[in-house]
């Protein structure tokens, strides 16, 4: 399990585990907050095709899927 802080989320790195589409290198490019300071919406970018995607920001906490960081 990837430790995470939803306040830290924007511009952090993360690897696939197993890559899609040749993409394997992603960043969370923008955090959308609610009053509470609560995550509404994560949107992650690839790097090599700049492919865009909204994704639930704690599917990240799966190490299955996902690794902080590029490796």
């Amino acid at each position: 399990m990837n430790p995470i802080n939803p306040k830290k989320l924007i511009n952090s790195k993360w690897t696939a585990i197993q890559p899609r589409n040749k993409e394997k290198h992603f960043i969370i490019t923008e955090v959308d907050y609610d009053e509470l300071g609560i995550v509404t919406s994560c949107i992650i970018e690839a790097v090599i095709s700049k492919r865009e995607a909204n994704i639930d920001w704690k599917e990240l906490k799966n190490s299955d899927y996902w690794k902080q960081g590029w490796v």
